[in-house]
């Protein structure tokens, strides 16, 4: 088991900490540099997070926990018009990036009024590629209820994001609600707007944990960090992308920002235990840039494939 972490220190002697996490047979998820500053989301065994701890505080840096990285998220709004972004949904992005959060940006092509908005099939494969979905919607009680047509049979775990406070159980499919983040014409930088993005952060937190305990009922084959190193070591073209997090981990697998009629054969040969990843994955086109979904097939799959 791992354990996810976000370092946070200075760029001067950050190797010293690469080296620990490597020796320690841990990964890094996703590197940022800013200015002088380094942040690193990395996963280390559980059993070593003191050793990571003790580095940390060597190097006058700080080390937090960080529940979210190793996942991706979806952030759905109802369009990419300006009465729906940039505000809210932008700033929903941001503040989970500081947890660790990869998450996407997707706006569906016919939100604007409750009349017309709509999803498409392919939206939805696209919102079901990721761990979790957030649908940050309006402020009006009855459109956000009426809008819940858009995610109430997306197969992922969905939070509704709006200004009133609504029960959940008022609004199907839905398996979270948040309340405090409407409409809002201006950056949330205001106490009830960081409150409510806190809210926000815990929410998504308690439904990943509530999936990962699911999953460990039925566990991946093999990690999606395994997996994510493998594809970084043994492809060499990973190095020459450009986009960030160019091996993307999900909670059950990795989305590889390769083009896929190009590239597919070599991910599927990539080796891991002495097996070919196409032998204990689902590898197919992503709906994103038409990128290399990975998808790691569980452990009741083998006694599946045995009978």
């Amino acid at each position: 088991m791992y354990e996810t972490l976000t370092f946070t220190g200075g760029v001067h002697k950050s190797e010293e900490m690469k080296e620990l996490i490597e020796d320690l047979g841990g990964f890094i998820l996703q590197e940022n540099v800013l200015q002088m500053e380094l942040v690193l989301n990395m996963a280390v065994p559980l059993n070593d997070v003191e050793k990571v701890k003790e580095k940390a505080n060597e190097l006058l840096a700080t080390l937090t926990v960080a529940p979210m990285a190793g996942s991706e998220i979806a952030i759905v709004s109802p369009t990419l018009a300006r009465h729906h972004l940039p505000h809210a949904a932008c700033d929903i992005s941001e503040y989970l990036r500081e947890f660790g959060a990869k998450d996407n940006m997707i706006g569906l092509a016919r939100g604007d009024g409750k009349g017309t908005s709509g999803i498409s099939e392919e939206e939805k494969q696209l919102i079901e590629e990721h761990d979790v979905a957030v649908f940050a919607l309006g402020s009006f009680e009855t459109c956000i209820k009426t809008k819940a047509f858009l995610y109430d049979d997306i197969n992922i775990p969905v939070i509704v994001t709006g200004a009133p406070d609504i029960p959940v159980e008022e609004l199907p499919g839905a398996d979270e609600y948040v309340g405090g983040l409407g409409r809002i014409p201006r950056r949330l930088r205001r106490g009830p707007d960081i409150r409510a993005l806190d809210q926000l952060v815990e929410t998504i937190e308690k439904v990943l944990n509530n999936k990962k305990r699911e999953m460990n009922l039925d566990p991946p084959l093999v990690p999606s960090i395994v997996v994510k190193n493998a594809i970084e070591n043994q492809v060499p073209e990973i190095a020459e992308v450009i986009s960030p997090t160019p091996v993307t981990s999900q909670l059950d697998g990795v989305r590889v920002k390769l083009d896929y009629d190009k590239y597919h054969e070599s991910i599927e040969n990539v080796i891991i235990d002495g097996r070919k990843l196409s032998e204990i994955s689902e590898i197919k086109k992503s709906k994103m840039y038409d990128y290399i979904l990975v998808k790691i097939h569980s452990e009741s799959s083998l006694i599946e494939d045995s009978n």
